[in-house]
């Protein structure tokens, strides 16, 4: 059992049965740090699951908020042990977008909107290889290696035969016309691009700059969807030195329609592929 845990999405889900039972208690993050005589953030984060939840913790709330059916100290305790298992990008050491890793492997649907670079989900391995590259030109070779194995090894979500990725991808127009790796690496990576966009379970759309002004103009974002209904939805936005993850519903809900009106203005998929196949054959003609 313990080995098709995800413990990502396990301190998130303890982390909100915890937020639950303090909300129940009528006590804030505030009193509950004063109780145990630690700081206000530690709470906040163990409930939003950015923190490991150790089963100490769990006790320690459990007896703040009087918890005393021992079934349901039990459930959050094992819920505890779970969560500090290792999921399979720890064996890759310090990556620093582990948790969104630990969410998309869980998540049953992803939908994205790109505006520089094909998706990593998408990419070649040459394509993948020349944009963590050019990406982090400070970064050591191995770095760079290991950045692009834990890539592909994240691509296995698309193509699982039991549960694949529902991805939903909508790429401005520049990162189809930027040229990653030469002209060659391109018209590979959008032979593959097109390749992928026929697999039922992915759709791909394009924003042509002649569509101007659009909803994405403020840059990437991804939305995360759970089979697990306990699992709330996810808008992960990717930051330089940090990330963020929005969970609040009104959040969610503003992004979900930022994205609809996106889907509702590129390319539907048909002429998504056609519009691929022109600029592949615009790079063909370059190197030609």
């Amino acid at each position: 059992m313990a080995s098709h845990v995800n413990p990502t999405v396990r301190r998130r889900r303890l982390g909100m049965e915890l937020r639950r039972l303090r909300e129940e208690k009528g006590m804030t993050a505030e009193e509950v740090a004063e109780r145990l005589l630690v700081s206000q953030s530690k709470i906040s984060r163990l409930e939003n699951g950015r923190r490991s939840i150790s089963q100490r913790d769990v006790r320690d709330l459990c007896g703040v908020y009087e918890v005393s059916d021992p079934r349901v100290v039990d459930s959050l305790m094992q819920m505890a042990k779970e969560s500090r298992q290792q999921g399979w990008w720890h064996a890759f050491g310090d990556i620093p977008y582990s948790v969104y890793i630990g969410l998309e492997t869980d998540a049953a649907s992803l939908r994205i909107y790109e505006p520089q670079i094909v998706p990593g989900l998408l990419q070649t391995q040459d394509y993948a290889e020349a944009v963590i590259a050019g990406a982090l030109p400070e970064a050591s070779p191995e770095e760079w290696e290991k950045r692009v194995r834990v890539r592909m090894r994240r691509q296995q979500r698309i193509s699982s035969p039991e549960k694949p990725l529902r991805l939903w991808a909508v790429l401005d127009e520049a990162a189809l016309r930027r040229v990653v790796g030469g002209r060659q690496t391109m018209i590979a990576q959008l032979e593959h691009l097109l390749e992928l966009s026929q697999l039922p379970h992915v759709t791909v759309q394009v924003m042509p700059f002649e569509l101007g002004a659009h909803p994405g103009v403020n840059g990437q974002y991804a939305v995360l969807e759970f089979p697990d209904t306990a699992d709330s939805t996810v808008v992960y936005l990717e930051g330089v030195t940090s990330d963020l993850y929005l969970e609040k519903a009104g959040d969610v809900q503003n992004y979900t329609v930022m994205y609809e009106h996106l889907r509702a203005q590129a390319l539907n998929p048909e002429q998504s592929r056609d519009f691929i196949v022109k600029v592949a054959k615009d790079y063909a003609r370059e190197t030609g």
